[in-house]
C-alpha cells in the first residue's frame, strides 16, 4: 500500500508519542465509535476549510451540519449498500450497542446508526484502512449533496 499523508501522520505520531499499537479486533464498539468521531470530525474540519479562510465561527456551523447524528445516519443509509460483510458486521455492532449518553435533539434511530457510522469509521482508521475510510465517506457526503440538488436547495 502506497504511503499517504495520513499513513506518514499516524506513524509519526505513534513513534513520538511512544503510543503502543491497538489491538483493533479487542475494541469495544464504542471505543471504535468514540475514535471514528474524531476521525471523522478532522475530515470534515479539513473539506470545511478547503472552501476558503472565514471567521471560525461560520467554520463552526458549517462543521456542526455535518457531524449531527441525523446527517450522518442519512450517509450511512446510502453507504449500507457498498460495505463488505466484515464492515457490515462493526456496523451493526456499533449500531446496537447500548449508549450511556441519551440522544441530544435527535431520534434513536439516527442516533444508533451514528454511532454504527462512527464505529465504521474508527475500524478502518485503527485498521489504516485510509483509502476504504475515504471512499465511504465520499460516498456519503456525494449523497448529501444528491439530496440538496434534489430538494432544489
Amino acid at each position: 500500500m502506497e504511503k499517504g499523508m495520513t499513513f506518514e501522520f499516524d506513524d509519526c505520531m505513534r513513534e513520538v508519542l511512544q503510543l503502543s499499537p491497538v489491538d483493533v479486533d479487542s475494541c469495544s464498539p464504542l471505543v471504535l465509535a468514540y475514535i471514528g468521531d474524531c476521525v471523522y470530525d478532522l475530515i470534515i474540519k479539513n473539506r470545511v476549510i478547503s472552501f476558503g479562510n472565514k471567521p471560525v465561527h461560520k467554520l463552526h456551523e458549517e462543521t456542526s451540519s455535518f457531524v449531527q447524528a441525523s446527517t450522518q445516519s442519512l450517509m450511512m443509509r446510502t453507504m449500507q449498500q457498498h460495505l463488505t460483510e466484515e464492515e457490515h458486521a462493526i456496523y451493526r455492532r456499533g449500531r446496537n450497542t447500548k449508549s450511556v449518553s441519551p440522544a441530544k435533539n435527535q431520534s434513536i434511530t439516527d442516533y444508533r446508526r451514528a454511532t454504527g457510522f462512527e464505529a465504521l469509521l474508527g475500524f478502518l482508521y485503527l485498521k489504516k484502512e485510509y483509502a476504504r475510510l475515504m471512499q465511504l465517506v465520499k460516498i456519503g457526503l456525494d449523497s448529501l449533496e444528491k439530496k440538496e440538488l434534489g430538494n432544489g436547495e
